[in-house]
């Protein structure tokens, strides 16, 4: 492999300070009693970043009794008022993007390149969207006259926090709704300069509130009896809980949840091409994707040919510090999915099937797995039936399109699938068949904020993006 010199980007860029309190109406405020504290860390190094405040049931209060106040003025704005808001926040994201894709590589572990080339750009640009349609909901397919549900209550995960952040808070803004965000535990940095950027862009106290902590910090969230709206993206249990919490109030709710995607792999697919796709749709963002293709489905007369290429390939993969402009695949989010990775990666070794990963020195400190790909897998496999959210690949073979659709479907998720092949109606055809909520095709991990995303089954439901992502902020 062609060695490149080491080429960090600076940490100077970014100020962290010592200690974060709570946004609430337009200030950061210390954690009542019933509250606390937590530390955030790097995890290429177990560095402690920041202490953050963990916001107690009666922080939780005073976080939706703002957004309460704040929601008749915001409401009562002019769509176009609105809009000078969210296009406001949308520059300050592409003038501040450098410092916070420092930020997001430094608290969440991933390379630099991901979160300066994919996520930043993808914040501004769902911002961006849906201020466009602050003033033309009438025009949205919703009725023509929509009405914002009130309190959005919004708890996002720790794989892409400031691109989650972006789904969850634009449309809910454009819509006329405030909001109260709770960022994952391991990740909530970039929500709180997050927090900083609302009030650059001046907008109104109480709009936006950000409260930082744990799991029970977001159950008392979501079950407050003064929310109106509970977006939740995450593992698929907690969404089980989130929905028991939230049936038999009027609380309207949207789930965006786990997933098991196959990308399929025919014998006329142009391979080099596949195995680009097939290295960024489980590899990208370490495989912290619930979209990720961790299931690899390759036609028969093709696999010893997808393999061979697919390991050259892995070999070229750089693993390391997450700052560095050439690495490809970063840390670990925390110690807690570093020994889920590992246990079902010993499981899968352990049931027969047969584990490769190409040569990798892993640095000694932080959190750290080698990318991996298991052949000889079975659908009986953990390995292929459990989302591992991790750099781990499970490649099975199949002879027709109906066997590649069965095996596809053969799992409670649905949330997305990839199609390589060079005909358009197998494309066509296979798309029709998979019950994901989305299909790519001759391509994988692909995001544009008009287009919708979402799931089916235990994937979850509703859809984040385009204009189907306002219905769920509109009554």
């Amino acid at each position: 492999m062609f060695e490149y010199a080491p080429a960090p980007e600076s940490r100077s860029v970014v100020d962290i300070a010592p200690s974060y309190g709570l946004f609430i109406n337009g200030e950061f405020v210390p954690a009542s009693s019933s509250g606390g504290v937590f530390k955030t860390v790097n995890p290429a190094s177990e560095e402690v970043l920041a202490e953050v405040a963990s916001a107690g049931a009666e922080d939780v209060d005073l976080a939706v009794a703002a957004a309460r106040r704040a929601f008749g003025p915001w409401s009562a704005l002019p769509g176009a008022e609105r809009a000078k808001y969210l296009f406001r926040i949308a520059r300050i994201i592409q003038e501040r993007s450098r410092e916070l894709a420092v930020l997001e590589s430094l608290d969440n572990g991933k390379p630099i390149k991901e979160s300066r080339d994919v996520d930043l750009p993808l914040v501004a640009a769902y911002f961006f969207y849906y201020a466009g349609w602050a003033d033309k909901l009438a025009y949205a397919g919703f009725g023509a006259n929509p009405q914002p549900l009130g309190v959005a209550a919004q708890v996002i995960p720790w794989n892409f926090p400031l691109m989650m952040l972006a789904w969850k808070i634009a449309p809910a803004l454009a819509a006329g709704n405030t909001v109260v965000l709770k960022p994952a535990e391991t990740t909530p940095l970039s929500a709180l300069f997050f927090a900083d950027i609302c009030r650059q862009a001046d907008l109104p106290p109480g709009v936006v509130n950000i409260i930082t902590g744990a799991g029970e910090t977001g159950r008392t969230l979501v079950e407050h009896p003064d929310v109106n709206k509970v977006a939740f993206t995450g593992s698929t249990e907690v969404g089980r809980q989130i929905a028991r919490s939230v049936a038999g109030t009027r609380k309207r709710l949207t789930l965006e949840l786990g997933g098991k995607a196959a990308n399929i792999v025919f014998d006329d697919a142009p391979i080099d091409q596949a195995v680009e796709g097939i290295v960024n749709g489980i590899f990208f963002n370490q495989g912290h994707v619930c979209c990720a293709g961790s299931r690899l489905l390759v036609q028969e007369s093709a696999y010893d040919e997808v393999l061979t290429a697919l390991k050259r390939r892995m070999a070229t993969l750089r693993v390391g510090d997450p700052l560095d402009k050439n690495t490809d695949i970063g840390a670990i989010n925390s110690a807690a999915q570093l020994a889920r990775i590992r246990e079902l990666s010993d499981i899968g070794a352990s049931e027969g099937a047969e584990r490769w990963s190409p040569p990798c020195e892993l640095p000694s400190q932080g959190f750290w797995f080698a990318p991996t790909i298991f052949t000889g897998v079975t659908q009986a496999h953990r390995i292929a039936r459990e989302e591992i959210f991790g750099p781990v690949l499970s490649v099975l073979t199949f002879r027709t399109p109906d066997e590649a659709i069965e095996k596809a479907n053969n799992t409670p998720y649905g949330l997305s699938a990839g199609v390589w092949t060079e005909k358009g109606s197998l494309i066509l055809a296979m798309a029709d068949k998979l019950r994901a909520g989305v299909v790519w095709a001759n391509t994988f991990n692909k995001f544009d904020p008009t287009s919708p995303f979402g799931g089916y089954k235990e994937s979850g439901y509703g859809r984040e993006g385009g204009r189907h992502g306002l219905e769920a902020y509109l009554a």
